[in-house]
């Protein structure tokens, strides 16, 4: 009986699947921990890993779009801002030429003839016109008559010896500046004050 038993188990021993592959001696580990539980843990393991992946890739993506349309709202602002830059520059000379006109009248314009007069105040209105209409788009006019120099709004032709100004101060102004929002279109060409001293001490003494 015994013998019979130990026969049944040697039998059940061959037919069962091999730990062991005899060809490269490999450990079968599927075969060892009992089936396919270790493949889904790994299956579901990856599809983690690539669940966060896709995550963050469509974050990139997201702030990458914003980026872009932020970008594009300052160009499309900026453009709008500055478009007119080139066609207010060719302005400026007409705007000079009726401020010229304006002032070569006599200040007494009762002594002027009626016609004469009134093309005087014609252009008057037309520059008072023109300005509003500056003003209206964003140019603005520099007059630095008796102001601080400033070298980014403003462009020294001559100095000036002047005790009675402190140095540094613009007191003339041979023609105004213009500037477009925050965009200087053209610089305002002054002569400066400096001091009197200062002219003394550069005089050439020399024979």
């Amino acid at each position: 009986m015994a013998e019979d038993d130990k026969k049944t188990e040697q039998h059940a021993n061959q037919d069962a699947e091999p730990l062991v592959n005899p060809d490269d001696g490999i450990i079968d580990m599927d075969a060892l921990t009992g089936g396919e539980a270790p493949q889904e843990a790994d299956a579901d393991s990856d599809e983690d890993s690539e669940a966060q992946q896709l995550k963050d890739q469509l974050m990139r993506t997201l702030a990458e779009l914003e980026n872009t349309r932020k970008r594009a709202e300052r160009d499309i602002a900026h453009a709008r801002k500055f478009a007119i830059t080139d066609f207010a520059r060719d302005l400026l000379s007409a705007s000079d030429n009726l401020r010229r006109a304006v002032e070569s009248a006599p200040e007494d314009r009762d002594e002027l003839d009626i016609t004469l007069k009134n093309l005087v105040i014609g252009v008057e209105m037309t520059e008072k016109e023109m300005l509003g209409a500056f003003e209206k788009h964003g140019i603005r006019k520099i007059d630095p008559m008796g102001e601080k120099f400033d070298y980014n709004l403003h462009q020294a032709m001559f100095e000036v010896p002047d005790a009675n100004s402190e140095p540094g101060t613009v007191v003339q102004v041979m023609q105004p500046g213009y500037v477009l929002q925050d965009r200087l279109l053209r610089a305002a060409m002054v002569g400066v004050s400096k001091s009197p001293e200062a002219q003394k001490e550069h005089v050439d003494t020399t024979a």
